[in-house]
């Protein structure tokens, strides 16, 4: 047995300095040992034999934390000659050592520990090295497993330290384990937080990292919307008891222009009559939204009513503008034009066009703001009358050219017979005269409204 003086204080001392347990520094250590004796075994490799990575594979360390000390068994296969003494021992020199009962294709364990003189200076630096990875690699371990169910969950966080442009932090599990660093990165801070050392902050914790790499594994947030919608259902009772749901957020934290301010809409929603769910969030006198809004640093936001119309749904998402008129130009490609008086257009777009911008992200919908007083029905509607007659004029000529590439250039006409991949022959003539069909009205319709223009013009 190899001495190690000192392991057992070596091991209480690692298990406290990085919070793991005992059994896992001494894995740690078994391993280390091992990759040591690998390195011996190379260095002394004076028959200059070809080691394959799997060739240790037989070897293995065992401590002796009572006696401070370790040593090195091999598992051998019992043969009638040895060819590879690594790996295997002859039926006569397992016998010589009492193993009478011993049988060809047994195996047995040997020990193999070198001197304490012979396990070099290298080959205590290879043990040293990898001792120290293989600490780090269990402690990441243990921060996924502690932390990966609380992916989308919202951490209490301490300011440790700055690098480069990033704010070290200490977050806990609040599973009663020491605290774990954590990255929040510059895109995902707030403009109005003030990060110094030990100010502490709710964060929103988006990842956790695994692999190899360096730094903290854990990537916190201050930015996402995630952390807004913990805020409101841990400060409004009806959202955690489920009788006001919150349906959609968007969420400007890093404005493009440094002149305008965060700013959040949330809609909200609810199933009973005799609540009201806009009310429920804001509280009495503000009361509920305002600890949200002091959490965030005096973010700017917008409570709105989520409904299934989408005309009444953009409109409620433009407050605090007044809306006139939405009118839905095209469902299919969700653009809308939304009409408001001439005093209402700035409150409308907002400031460098954020709340309209906010509104389609909330939404889903192309928002166009325009002024009601200027608003030109006919001349619109024939634009989007246009841009449809040209959309179904593309589709035509797409299944024109599905067709062609189907039917080979002997054939003239479409048959039943003709094998298609995606469609049958009944289905893509039944589509072809659809398609030319609406072509001929949309085209019809886009004359009306041509006629009407210059009419009235």
């Amino acid at each position: 047995m190899v001495d190690l003086k000192g392991l057992k204080e070596l091991i209480e001392s690692i298990s406290k300095e990085r919070n793991l347990p005992r059994l896992a520094v001494q894995s740690a250590i078994r391993e280390a040992l091992l990759k040591g004796y690998e390195r011996f075994r190379r260095a002394q490799n004076l028959e200059r034999k070809q080691f394959d990575e799997d060739y240790f594979n037989n070897f293995d360390v065992q401590l002796d934390v009572e006696d401070e000390g370790f040593r090195v068994v091999a598992t051998k296969t019992i043969v009638e000659e040895v060819t590879n003494s690594d790996h295997e021992i002859s039926l006569k020199q397992v016998q010589e050592m009492g193993g009478d009962e011993a049988q060809l294709g047994q195996e047995v364990v040997l020990d193999v520990t070198p001197d304490q003189g012979e396990f070099g200076r290298m080959a205590a630096m290879q043990t040293k090295q990898v001792l120290a990875q293989k600490l780090r690699d269990q402690q990441r371990q243990m921060v996924q497993e502690e932390f990966q169910d609380l992916e989308g969950t919202v951490l209490q966080a301490r300011v440790l330290r700055f690098e480069r442009q990033s704010v070290i932090m200490a977050v806990s599990s609040n599973f009663g384990q020491p605290e774990v660093e954590a990255e929040l990165p510059k895109r995902e801070q707030l403009p109005n937080d003030n990060y110094r050392a030990n100010a502490t902050f709710k964060v929103y914790l988006k990842r956790v990292s695994q692999g190899q790499q360096r730094g903290p594994q854990l990537l916190v947030s201050r930015a996402d919307a995630g952390l807004v919608v913990y805020l409101f259902a841990n400060e409004v009772p009806e959202i955690e008891d489920e009788v006001v749901r919150i349906v959609a957020v968007a969420r400007e934290a890093n404005p493009p222009s440094r002149y305008v301010g965060p700013r959040t809409k949330i809609a909200v929603d609810t199933l009973d009559r005799d609540v009201d769910p806009v009310g429920a969030c804001i509280g009495a006198r503000g009361s509920r939204i305002q600890v949200v809004v002091n959490e965030l640093r005096g973010e700017k936001i917008d409570v709105i009513r989520w409904s299934p119309d989408p005309a009444t749904y953009i409109a409620n998402a433009l407050s605090p503008a007044r809306v006139d008129e939405v009118r839905l130009m095209d469902p299919e490609t969700r653009q809308t034009h939304v009409l408001v008086a001439e005093d209402q257009l700035s409150l409308a777009i907002g400031k460098e066009g954020q709340n309209v911008r906010l509104a389609a992200r909330l939404t889903g919908w192309k928002i166009d703001i325009k002024d009601k007083a200027k608003y030109d029905y006919a001349a619109e509607d024939a634009k989007f009358a246009e841009t449809r007659a040209q959309h179904a004029s593309e589709e035509f000529d797409e299944v024109e050219e599905i067709l062609e590439e189907e039917v080979s250039p002997t054939e003239t006409r479409i048959h039943e017979e003709i094998p298609l991949e995606k469609f049958s022959s009944e289905q893509l003539s039944e589509q072809l005269v659809n398609l030319e069909q609406e072509k001929t009205e949309l085209l019809e319709e886009n004359e009306i409204f041509e006629t009407t223009k210059e009419e009235s013009v």
